[in-house]
């Protein structure tokens, strides 16, 4: 008898134990389970995250403190995206504007020739081109011309690619030629590659100050057609607007220089005055 009151005893203790660890084990899958609830979901599970263009091989996708967005820019306002074909002085006023360098030979030729006349134009740098020689973009700086955002890479099919793309080639060329012209100096137009803009590119250029910058009068300088063809491209499309385009980079450029040699004696001759394009 002493022996069965014993062995019950025992079954008891055992009975008690297995309650008390089913009651720790269950409280600790819950408090397991609130913590799983609370934790942030990582962003590539995130429901709705936009994963990156897989049709845009070496893209970058700068952190947003890096690369502000559009909407992230202290001015929220409405801002003039539209491309400008008009200069600031308007009437009989031209504006000529120079893309691709700036180049080690070429533009210090195109300077030179502009200061010989006292003309003053935009420069449409690329940014690797301007990150490499800081001296030339402080150099156009100082003689009074304007600077001009023209993508990292002169891709003429971006307007074809991704926002973030997009979003890359107009604000890394930003940070390039400020960083080469010096902080705070102003970069006042962007101008598309080919004319590739996009309303989200003329936007996101706008609301960081770059005015989208067309042309009017495209003399082609860049197949090297002859001096006397670029000259009379000048002459004969002012008739459909004031912004001239020519070119300062991206080979060799002495027929430019000798058409402008030409072309600015012209227009002085012919009335017209130089003025930068409309902000």
């Amino acid at each position: 008898m002493a022996r069965t009151t014993g062995r019950n005893r025992h079954l008891a203790l055992v009975v008690v134990s297995v309650v008390a660890l089913s009651g720790v084990i269950t409280g600790s899958l819950a408090k397991a389970t609130e913590y799983a609830r609370a934790a942030p979901v990582s962003s590539a599970e995130e429901p709705g995250a936009v994963p990156r263009d897989p049709a845009a091989p070496g893209e970058l996708t700068p952190e947003p403190a890096a690369t502000p967005t559009a909407s992230a820019t202290p001015d929220d306002g409405p801002v003039d995206a539209s491309i400008t074909h008009d200069t600031e002085a308007g009437g009989r006023s031209v504006s000529i504007t120079v893309d691709d360098g700036p180049d080690p030979v070429w533009t210090p030729k195109v300077l030179a020739l502009l200061k010989k006349y006292d003309v003053k134009a935009v420069f449409c740098m690329i940014g690797p081109e301007a990150e490499a020689r800081p001296d030339l973009v402080r150099k156009v700086v100082a003689d009074g011309h304007r600077l001009c955002d023209h993508s990292v890479d002169h891709n003429t099919a971006m307007d074809k690619r991704s926002e973030s793309y997009q979003e890359q080639q107009v604000m890394d060329a930003r940070r390039m030629i400020e960083k080469a012209a010096g902080a705070g100096t102003p970069i006042r137009y962007y101008r598309a590659p080919g004319g590739a803009f996009t309303p989200y590119s003329r936007e996101l250029a706008a609301r960081h100050g770059m005015r989208p910058l067309g042309w009017s009068v495209d003399t082609r300088d860049w197949e090297r057609p002859g001096v006397d063809h670029i000259v009379k491209a000048i002459e004969q499309g002012l008739a459909d607007g004031p912004i001239v385009l020519v070119h300062d980079g991206g080979g060799d450029r002495g027929e430019t220089v000798a058409a402008l040699e030409q072309a600015i004696p012209w227009l002085k001759e012919h009335g017209y005055t130089f003025s930068f394009p409309k902000v």
